[in-house]
C-alpha cells in the first residue's frame, strides 16, 4: 500500500512542487492538500494520512497551532518545513514542542544543492521513515504551554535494567536524530540539578538551530545546558550540546576534560556525528561511561558505541515502541552493542538508578 501524505502550505507553487517530488515514487501518494492550518486540521481528520508535511507561516492558522491541534485530536507524524534562520529555528522548536516529529529546510537548495533528484530522494526517505515509525506510542505529545514541565516516569519497558550494575562513571553521553528534540527534553527534564557527571549531547540539527535548542533546554531543565564551544571545560551537572554543522570531540587538559569543536568534516555524513564524539570519549576516558542512543534515522553512533563497549562502557538504546524512527537504536541493538532497550519515559529513571548504584 502507498504512503498517504497530506500537504499543508499556503503556497500553491510549493504544494505543486512537493507533489511532483513525492509522487515521483509510485509508493507515495499525496491524498489531499490544504492552504492553511485551519483547513489542514479538518483534512487531517477527514483523510487520515500516514504523514503530514506542514509549513509554519500560514494565514488563518499557523503550522504550530495546527500541529498542536492535530496531535491532540488525530495524531499523525508531522514533518515541518522551516527557514534556516534564527527566527525559523525558534518557530521550528515551537512546532516540535507542539508535537511535530521532524523538520526540513523549505529552500530545497539547502537540502541537496541543485540536485533535484537528490532532493526528491531525501524527501521520500524521510516520509518513509516517519510513516514506518508512526505507531501512536512513539508520537510526541504536545508540550504544555509553560516553561518548567515534568514528565511522569513510566515503567512499561522492554528488557530494562532491573538493578544497578554498581559501575562507577565519569560521564553520560546521549546521541539522537529524528525525534530527538522531544526525546531529549523528556530525559533531561527528569535529571536533578546535582547530577554528578558532565553530559555530552549529540543531536543531528542545522547550525542555525542548536543555539536556540540549547537555550530552550536550559530553561526547561534542572541541570544546566550549554551550547558547546571550543575549549570549554566540562563540569558535573551540565549538559553540552554539540553545535550543528560542526564536530565535537573530547580532549584531556591536565586534570580536566575540555571540548574540541571544529569545522564540519566533508568526509562524514553527519556533522555533528555521534560516532566521532563517542569514539573520542572512548579514547580519552575509556570505559567509565554511561551512553544512550535515542530515536533517529540511520546508524550514526553504532561504531562509536562499539568502541565504548570494547573499553567496558555501558551502552543502552531506546526501545522500538517509543521511537519516532527506530534506526539508530536498532543499529546498536541488532549489533549486540547495547545491553538494554528502554522505553523513552523510563530512560531518566534508569540512568538515576544506575548511577546511584
Amino acid at each position: 500500500m502507498p504512503v498517504n501524505v497530506l500537504i499543508v502550505d499556503d503556497s500553491k507553487f510549493f504544494r505543486a512542487r512537493l507533489i511532483e517530488l513525492l509522487e515521483s515514487d509510485s509508493d507515495i501518494k499525496v491524498v489531499d492538500t490544504a492552504e492553511n492550518g485551519k483547513i489542514g486540521v479538518q483534512k487531517a481528520a477527514e483523510v487520515k494520512p500516514d504523514v503530514i508535511v506542514m509549513d509554519i507561516e500560514m494565514p488563518e492558522m499557523n503550522g504550530i497551532d495546527a500541529t498542536r491541534e492535530i496531535m491532540s485530536k488525530t495524531p499523525c507524524p508531522i514533518l515541518m518545513f522551516s527557514s534556516l534562520t534564527h527566527e525559523g529555528a525558534q518557530a521550528t522548536l515551537d512546532a516540535l514542542a507542539a508535537g511535530a516529529v521532524d523538520f526540513m529546510p523549505k529552500k530545497f537548495d539547502e537540502i541537496a544543492g541543485d540536485d533535484a533528484s537528490q532532493v526528491s530522494k531525501i524527501l521520500q526517505d524521510r516520509i518513509y521513515a516517519l510513516a514506518k515509525g508512526a505507531g501512536s506510542a512513539s508520537l510526541p505529545k504536545p508540550a504544555p504551554l509553560k516553561e518548567k514541565t515534568s514528565v511522569p516516569a513510566s515503567f512499561n519497558m522492554h528488557n530494562p535494567p532491573r538493578k544497578a550494575t554498581g559501575k562507577k562513571y565519569k560521564m553520560l553521553l546521549i546521541g539522537t536524530s529524528t525525534g530527538g528534540p522531544a526525546a531529549l527534553q523528556v530525559v533531561l527534564q527528569e535529571l536533578p540539578a546535582d547530577f554528578p557527571y558532565p553530559i555530552l549531547l549529540i543531536q543531528h540539527m542545522p547550525a542555525a538551530f542548536t543555539p536556540a535548542f540549547a537555550t530552550r533546554l536550559n530553561g526547561l531543565c534542572n541541570i544546566g545546558v550549554k551550547h558547546a564551544e571550543h575549549g570549554m571545560k566540562v563540569e558535573a551537572g551540565c549538559a553540552y550540546l554539540a553545535p550543528g554543522g560542526m564536530q565535537m570531540v573530547l580532549k584531556k587538559a591536565g586534570a580536566n576534560y575540555t571540548l574540541d569543536v571544529s569545522d564540519a568534516n566533508p568526509d562524514l555524513v553527519y556533522n555533528p556525528s555521534v560516532d566521532e564524539t563517542f569514539a573520542s570519549v572512548a579514547r580519552v576516558i575509556g570505559g567509565d561511561i554511561l551512553s544512550v542512543i535515542l530515536t533517529g534515522m540511520g546508524a550514526d553512533g553504532c561504531e562509536g558505541a562499539r568502541e565504548l563497549k570494547e573499553k567496558g562502557a555501558t551502552v543502552w538504546a531506546q526501545d522500538e515502541a517509543s521511537c519516532v524512527v527506530y534506526g539508530m537504536p536498532h543499529a546498536v541493538a541488532s549489533a549486540g552493542v547495547s545491553s538494554h532497550s528502554i522505553k523513552l519515559e523510563a530512560v531518566a529513571s534508569c540512568i538515576m538508578m544506575e548511577i546511584k548504584g
